[in-house]
Parts: structure tokens; sequence; C-alpha cells
């Protein structure tokens, strides 16, 4: 039987050195490579199980990209390992439906705050904790985007655990499930994803600090969640913008 290595993270398989302070957070393994095309000198430092990193530098700035896996409970591991080998700045480049119909394909949402629709963060907090995302790291997306002239919307998001849930009349839950869908529309809340309450409600607790951009693929409130994979590059673009903000701001404190 062979010994765990205790300088590198469990589930990650990083250790201290392995990425920069700011690190982009995709879902799926195979954005990996493609937010890593964006990067001076990218090297892929690891795959194990859902997390996939390239380090490489933007700019001259050491900059990581990690994926999560779907869902809060492998975003919450990453985020607390991550930040154990050094990072402390997160943002999220996810995908998300719409929950409101001015929001269109390819338009790209920042997430000020989540719905804790997830069971993830009840084990950290009581649910009256809210989720919300950094302000400097909000800011510096919603200037990114701006700048590049992408159309964006910032709002609340929703996030949850099950992807298959609503309009399905057949769910034993299906009348309770459609009572909140309706409330998430009628309260303005943008977007509905999968990861956000745990970025948010992790990167609060431990003090780093975290912001999510996400591409809008689907149209949840037509009852199509995926449509097409569209502002997907958007996203990166602007992640990656809000990065060299952020180091701006930072290296003058």
């Amino acid at each position: 039987m062979s010994e765990i290595n205790k300088d590198v993270q469990y589930h990650i398989n990083m250790k201290p050195g392995d990425v920069g302070r700011y690190v982009l957070l995709p879902g799926d393994p195979g954005r990996a490579p493609m937010i890593a095309s964006f990067f001076d000198d990218a090297k892929e430092v690891t795959f194990n199980r859902e997390y996939r990193t390239f380090t490489g530098t933007v700019d001259g700035i050491k900059v990581s990209c990690t994926s999560t896996g779907i869902g809060c409970p492998s975003t919450a591991i990453a985020i607390e390992e991550l930040i154990k080998i050094g990072a402390d700045t997160f943002i999220r480049i996810g995908t998300a439906g719409a929950l409101q119909p001015e929001i269109k394909l390819g338009d790209l949402c920042i997430t000020t705050a989540s719905v804790r629709e997830e069971g993830t963060t009840r084990q950290y907090v009581p649910l009256s904790y809210p989720a919300v995302a950094d302000l400097d790291v909000t800011l510096a997306l919603r200037e990114a985007a701006k700048k590049l002239g992408h159309r964006h919307h910032c709002g609340i998001g929703h996030c949850k655990d099950a992807f298959y849930i609503e309009g399905d009349e057949g769910l034993p839950l299906a009348g309770k499930n459609k009572m909140k869908w309706d409330a998430w529309y009628k309260s303005n809340v943008l977007s509905t994803s999968m990861e956000a309450a745990a970025l948010f409600v992790v990167s609060s607790i431990r003090r780093v600090r975290a912001g999510e951009v996400l591409a809008i693929i689907g149209l949840t409130y037509e009852d199509k969640p995926i449509v097409a994979k569209v502002g997907i590059e958007d996203a990166i673009q602007t992640a990656l913008e809000a990065v060299r903000i952020l180091a701006r701001q930072d290296g003058k404190r």
C-alpha cells in the first residue's frame, strides 16, 4: 500500500507552487484546455478525477485554470484544496440557463449573489447566511465586460443540485418545484446553474475572493435548459481581462 503524500492535495493532486493566486474555474474538464489556450506558456499540471489544471501567464501574471466538475460538492472540494496551495482569487467561467426573457442566448451574466437551493453549503452555515460574490472581483468582471463590448447582465443567480426538474410534471415534488421556479422568475433571479453557492460561501468563510461570469446557453424560462453553446469565449475573455484589472489593483495595495 502506497503512502499518501501530505504535501499534495488528495483530490486535485497538486501542491504549493503548482497554481497562481488567480484561478479560473470551469466545470467541464474539456473546457480547461480552451481556457488555457489564452495563456502564455500554458502547461497541464495534472488531471485527476474531474479536476484538470493548467498553469501559465497572462501579461506576466501567473494564472491557473482548474475544472471543478458539475455541482457544489466537487466545487467546494476544489476551492478548499486550491486555497491550501496558495490560490486566493477565483473566477468561475460557467454556462447557465436564463430565467428572464430579456436575457438572450450568448449573453453574459455576472453573478452578484446566489440562491442557495443546493445541499453542500447547508453543511457549512445556516441558510440565513448569504452566498455573495466578492465585490472587487464582481466590479472587475463588469468593467471587463464593458471594455470588451460583451452584452452582459449583473444580478442574482440560482444554484441547484438537480438539473432535470424544472417543468417535469411527473416528479413527486412537481407542484412544489413549480412554485419555487415561479418565485425565482418573479424575484428577478437572472440565471440558473449549479456551482456558485459553494464558490461564494466557501470563499467567504475562508476569506478569499470569488466571482462568476456565465455564458447563457439555455432559455430556462421557455423550458429549454440547453439550446446552443454560445458566449463561452466571451466569458473567458471577460474573466481574463478581470484578472488583469485585479492584478493592477493588487499591485497598488
